[in-house]
């Protein structure tokens, strides 16, 4: 349980807020042998060996596919997920996007995480519960498009000027599986709420039970 607690730890640091970056072009664009440094939406003018010139430009689509090894999904290119290997044999996947609504896949190598959706939960609402904040939570299931079912637990955290919706679900096999939670804040939801329904829209787990 202990390494449990930690995996539970490292979601709550994770999710406080982005790293500050530096200036660096986010790609390097090469073309017969010639590089450039280029962000999305960008152009450059491009010296090709013999001396011919021409304009590249990079776009980023929409969409991206994300692929853990036993689980992918779609999310906005504009998002990116970041990989943290927590130890003890468990992996946390993170999205989070401006506004701080997150989506987090925990792929646990050597446990069925499944009955860990309590513990996920009180830890990630007991400050907010410490300070007052009320904590509602129902049985809930998500049915992928296979026919997997995913059970965890729908909450709401409200306080007295705002709500916090989580959802915590999990799929497991014998002794492996995944956590999936997603948190959209209240004054939020109508902007990111696409954001969590194209996650679980696209969703794909690929362990397969007995």
């Amino acid at each position: 349980m202990r390494k449990v607690s930690a995996a539970a730890l490292i979601l709550i640091a994770l999710c406080a807020g982005p790293a500050g970056g530096e200036d660096l072009k986010a790609f390097k664009l090469t073309i017969d042998g010639v590089t450039v440094d280029i962000d999305p939406g960008e152009s450059a003018d491009v010296t090709l060996p013999g001396g011919k010139r021409s304009k590249v430009t990079l776009e980023r689509n929409d969409f991206a596919t994300f692929s853990g090894s036993v689980f992918s999904f779609v999310h906005p290119s504009n998002i990116s997920v970041t990989k943290t290997d927590i130890g003890d044999d468990i992996t946390q996947y993170l999205m989070a996007s401006a506004l701080g609504t997150i989506v987090v896949v925990q792929e646990y190598g050597a446990m069925n995480p499944v009955s860990l959706n309590q513990l996920m939960l009180q830890e990630m609402t007991k400050e907010s519960v410490q300070a007052g904040a009320t904590l509602t939570q129902e049985p809930t299931t998500r049915k992928l498009a296979d026919g997997k079912e995913l059970t965890g637990i729908h909450a709401e955290v409200k306080t007295r000027t705002d709500t916090a919706d989580f959802e915590i679900v999990g799929f497991g096999v014998a002794d492996r599986g995944l956590l999936f939670i997603t948190r959209i804040a209240g004054e939020d939801a109508a902007t990111e709420k696409p954001l969590v329904d194209k996650f679980w829209q696209s969703l794909k787990v690929k362990l397969q039970r007995d």
